[in-house]
């Protein structure tokens, strides 16, 4: 699959994607890529997130492939279920957060909780990295196991985002164009 033969939701975590930030540019740089606004990125609503990916998807004219950080992962894979049968083709899954353990997690954050362990309705990659202060690494791998994803690990990337050198993040684009040929 091409990135023109898709459309591309791009959904941020906790505060957004700010303009430096990976999904922020790969929005801008890729012709069928768009972010899913949410009301509030700072007081998340976990039923809102849902609902407004889920509406996000229905819109599309084209297959879907999810892009998602963060806690965008948690309310992508809280939100499939509700998505008509193959619509969505796959999703780039990164930097989960571990919402259940994360004791230093803004409380509505932390409202998402519990994180759905079903295999996920398409094929799916979660990217991990070993010094993620928001996730644990071997959490991560469970997670993946859980939901039926191939896991990358990103080795000591921090949160894979601005604030450990991820801006615009080349790697990650070589790896959604490796995932998209393999659909």
């Amino acid at each position: 699959m091409k990135t023109a033969d898709c459309e591309i939701l791009i959904l941020p975590g906790y505060a957004g994607s700010e303009e430096e930030h990976w999904q922020s540019r790969w929005a801008g740089r890729l012709k069928t890529a768009r972010v899913v606004e949410q009301a509030d990125w700072h007081d998340p609503d976990p039923e809102s997130w849902r609902t407004r990916i889920v509406e996000a998807v229905a819109a599309a004219r084209q297959p879907v492939i999810l892009i998602a950080h963060s806690l965008g992962v948690v309310a992508a894979v809280e939100a499939a279920p509700r998505f008509a049968p193959g619509v969505v083709r796959g999703a780039l899954l990164v930097a989960f957060p571990d919402i259940e353990v994360g004791a230093t997690l803004p409380a509505s954050v932390r409202a998402f909780a519990p994180v759905p362990r079903d295999p996920l309705p398409f094929p799916s990659l979660l990217v991990a990295s070993r010094t993620d202060p928001y996730c644990a690494y071997d959490r991560a791998e469970d997670y993946a196991y859980a939901w039926g994803s191939a896991l990358v690990d990103a080795g000591e990337s921090g949160h894979i985002n601005v604030a450990s050198g991820h801006g615009p993040w080349p790697e990650g684009l070589m790896r959604l164009a490796g995932f998209l040929k393999g659909l």
